[in-house]
C-alpha cells in the first residue's frame, strides 16, 4: 500500500470519530453539569460543554493506532516509530493537564509545573530541539541548551493555543489548517512520521469544526487546546526542526507564527502595563478585532486568512512545487479580508 494511503487514512479515521463521539461527549457533559458559564471576559452568553477535546483526542489517537495495526508504522525507522509513540505520550500528558483544569480549576502555577514536567518527558522520549542552524555559520549542537529551549517551545506553544481559544471555531480552524500545512511540508521533505500525526491531527481538528464553528454547540476546553498546542509543537520538532537546514528549522515558526504574535504581544503588553502575564484579559487579536467592529465570524474567518497566508509563506519556501501560486493565491485572500477590515471598521 503506497504511503500517502495511511496519511489520507489518518485524516478520515480521525475525523469520523471526532463527528460520531462528539455529540456523545456533549451529551455527558451536560448530564454531569461541566459547562463553561457566561462571564465579563468571555464572548458566549450560555453555558457550553467544554469537553469537546476528549474527542479530538481519541480521533487523533484512534486513527493513529489503525494505521499502525494496518502497517503503516512498517517503513518507519525504530527512531522515527519511537518519535510516534514519544508525541503520542506526551499529548496524553498535555490532554490530562487540561482535562484536569476544565474539571478542577487548577492554579496556573500547577498548571506551569505540570505542563513543564510532561513536556521534559516528552524531550527524553526523543521530541528534542538538539540543534540551530544560522547562515553563514553552519550546525550549532545546544548540548545542554537543548531541555530548556525544547520546553520553552512545547510549553509556549500550549499555551499559545489555548490562549487563541476564545472564539467559536477559532483554536480548533487554526490548528487545523496549521496541521495540514505541516502535513503538505512533512510529505515534501520526506518526513512519514511527522506527516502522519499531522495528518490525524489536522482530521480531527477540521471534523470539529462541524461543531465548533459559529454558533458553537460544544467547546474544546483546555484539554483540546493543550493537546492540539503540544502535538503542532511536537510535529514542527521532529518532522522540520531536526532537518540539518535553515529553511527546515524556520518553518514551524512561520506556520504558527499567527498564535505565537499573539501570545508574545500580549505578555509584553502585560508586563508593560505591570501586570502578570498569567492574569486574562482582553488584548488578544480577537478581542481587538471585536472591538474595530468585525463580527464574531468575521473574526474568526480574518484570523484563518492570517494563518493560511503563514502557512502558505512556508510552503514556498520548503520550496514546494507551485509553493509561490499558493503564497500568491493567499495574499489575494488576506488583502480582501483586510479590505473587509477596513470597510467594516470605518463604518462602526
Amino acid at each position: 500500500m503506497p504511503a500517502q494511503i495511511y496519511h489520507l487514512i489518518a485524516f478520515l479515521v480521525a475525523a469520523v470519530v471526532v463527528l460520531w463521539t462528539t455529540p456523545d461527549v456533549k451529551k455527558i457533559g451536560i448530564k454531569s453539569g461541566r459547562v463553561d458559564r457566561p462571564s465579563d471576559r468571555k464572548v458566549h452568553q450560555r453555558p457550553m460543554v467544554r469537553l469537546g477535546g476528549v474527542s479530538i483526542f481519541l480521533g487523533t489517537i484512534i486513527s493513529l493506532l489503525i494505521v499502525w495495526w494496518l502497517g503503516g508504522f512498517g517503513n518507519l525507522t525504530p527512531e522515527k516509530e519511537w518519535q510516534i509513540w514519544g508525541v503520542t505520550l506526551g499529548g496524553f500528558g498535555f490532554f490530562l493537564i487540561g482535562l484536569a483544569d476544565d474539571l478542577l480549576n487548577l492554579s496556573p502555577l500547577t498548571r506551569l509545573l505540570v505542563q513543564i514536567i510532561v513536556a521534559a518527558g516528552a524531550w527524553k522520549a526523543g521530541v528534542s530541539i538538539d540543534f540551530i542552524s544560522i547562515p553563514t555559520i553552519g550546525i550549532v549542537d545546544l548540548n545542554w541548551l537543548s531541555l530548556p529551549i525544547t520546553v520553552i517551545w512545547l510549553v509556549g506553544m500550549v499555551n499559545a493555543i489555548n490562549w487563541i481559544d476564545g472564539l467559536d471555531g477559532l483554536a480548533a480552524g487554526v490548528s487545523g489548517i496549521a496541521a495540514v500545512v505541516m502535513l503538505l511540508v512533512s510529505l515534501y521533505m520526506r518526513q512519514p512520521a511527522a506527516a502522519l500525526i499531522a495528518a490525524a491531527l489536522a482530521g480531527a481538528s477540521l471534523g470539529f469544526l462541524r461543531y465548533n464553528f459559529n454558533p458553537a454547540q460544544i467547546f474544546m476546553g483546555d484539554g483540546g487546546a493543550y493537546f492540539m498546542g503540544f502535538t503542532l509543537a511536537a510535529v514542527g520538532v521532529i518532522g522540520l526542526v531536526k532537518i540539518p537546514a535553515f529553511t527546515a528549522v524556520i518553518l514551524p515558526y512561520l506556520i504558527l507564527a499567527v498564535p505565537i504574535v499573539d501570545m508574545s504581544a500580549v505578555i509584553l503588553a502585560r508586563l508593560c502595563r505591570g501586570k502578570s502575564p498569567f492574569i486574562a484579559d482582553k488584548r488578544h487579536l480577537h478581542h481587538r478585532l471585536l472591538n474595530a467592529g468585525l463580527s464574531h465570524r468575521w473574526t474568526v474567518l480574518f484570523i484563518y486568512s492570517l494563518t493560511l497566508w503563514v502557512g502558505s509563506l512556508a510552503l514556498a519556501i520548503a520550496g514546494i512545487p507551485s509553493g509561490i501560486a499558493y503564497a500568491c493565491g493567499a495574499t489575494s485572500l488576506l488583502s480582501y479580508a483586510i479590505w473587509r477590515l477596513w470597510k467594516i471598521s470605518r463604518q462602526s
